[in-house]
């Protein structure tokens, strides 16, 4: 199976890289940071036309599962993040062939963030997406950090999430 990462984060190195990275290291997964394209807001008028969404849902398209990984920020996923998932709309309206190229894949979700536990309202949207885009939602891993990311042993973690997946 074919494995991307979709990571949206405001520090690319922070814990939720780290535990990207932890991940890559037990299984071949291409990690795709979005702070590194230029994808701007979603617009009814399509003036982003020209942006990196597109070229980047045409290398997404090439994977079996996406993995979205991001902190959790204010009980939401990263604004980075958040401007993809915004997006995914164009391909239902003007870009409807990639669109249905997405149908049937699968996600999971990678995240980080300082509560105990993983907040309802974080995963809500994805698995609201994935059922909305006829996506396989899989599941999520969360770590809590409560303490430097390099104290942090993420092996149990990573394991759960490689099942999910295979799952």
């Amino acid at each position: 199976m074919k494995l991307a990462i979709v990571l949206g984060t405001a520090k690319s190195d922070g814990n939720t890289r780290a535990l990207v990275d932890a991940f890559t290291l037990k299984v071949e997964a291409d990690i795709f940071d979005l702070s590194l394209f230029n994808i701007s807001f979603f617009d009814y008028l399509a003036k982003n036309k020209d942006d990196d969404f597109l070229p980047l849902i045409h290398q997404l398209l090439t994977y079996d599962h996406i993995i979205f990984a991001s902190p959790v920020y204010w009980y939401s996923m990263s604004a980075q993040l958040k401007v993809f998932i915004d997006r995914l709309p164009d391909l239902l309206t003007s870009h409807q062939d990639l669109g249905r190229k997405l149908k049937g894949k699968s996600i999971s979700v990678l995240s980080t963030g300082y509560d105990l536990d993983c907040p309802d309202c974080f995963i809500m949207p994805f698995k609201l997406t994935a059922n909305y885009l006829g996506l396989i939602f899989k599941g999520y891993e969360y770590v809590s950090i409560q303490s430097d990311k390099h104290e942090i042993n993420f092996e149990k973690n990573v394991i759960s999430a490689i099942n999910q997946i295979k799952n």
